[in-house]
């Protein structure tokens, strides 16, 4: 593939005799609005993405474990799902009832972005203990909720849809973590 501001015709003619070869002319003079975020990512290249503009609603969320979240897991759920949704993808957020305590985030994997956030907080002097972890997108494997319960995360967020979510479940049921499935995820580049 190969994306350029514009062709000479010359060019245009050696490129399309290539096989499996896909040109692309990017678009001049965009600019973002209210429902696209554009930026550059180097090269001349431009992203863009719509925003996170879905509105959450608490009521529609889903308990699927054992253990329901505590009134005060709860508030924290609501409060994580906040600013979790403002954090660059991987996005793994530590959060109190009232404040955040650890943030990792832009991680290939869910575990890294999470011993991120828990060596913030730890950096910070705060304790993770009875903290909710909240996750912008699913759990692919029960490693990031162990992760998590292990730093002392006592309730977990995530949208769910994992091919593995009956083990993520089971890895939370085991550990005696409350965890609710949110439904949207939230995908910031």
């Amino acid at each position: 593939m190969i994306i350029a501001p514009a062709y000479e015709p010359a060019a245009l003619a050696v490129l399309r005799a290539k096989k499996n070869l896909r040109l692309i002319e990017m678009a001049q003079g965009l600019k973002s609005t209210d429902e696209w975020r554009m930026r550059s990512v180097g090269f001349g290249s431009l992203l863009m993405q719509e925003r996170d503009s879905v509105a959450f609603d608490a009521n529609e969320w889903k308990v699927v474990t054992q253990r329901p979240p505590t009134q005060q897991e709860w508030k924290a759920m609501v409060f994580g799902q906040k600013v979790c949704k403002h954090v660059k993808s991987n996005a793994i957020v530590y959060v109190g009832m009232d404040r955040t305590l650890g943030i990792g985030a832009g991680q290939m994997s869910r575990v890294d972005a999470s011993r991120i956030a828990v060596r913030k907080a730890q950096d910070a002097g705060l304790s993770l203990a009875g903290s909710v972890v909240c996750s912008d997108a699913f759990f692919p494997f029960a490693d990031g909720l162990l992760a998590a319960a292990a730093s002392g995360a006592t309730a977990a967020i995530q949208p769910g849809g994992s091919v593995r979510d009956e083990e993520v479940i089971a890895a939370a049921d085991a550990s005696g973590v409350a965890m609710v499935f949110t439904g949207n995820r939230h995908f910031r580049h």
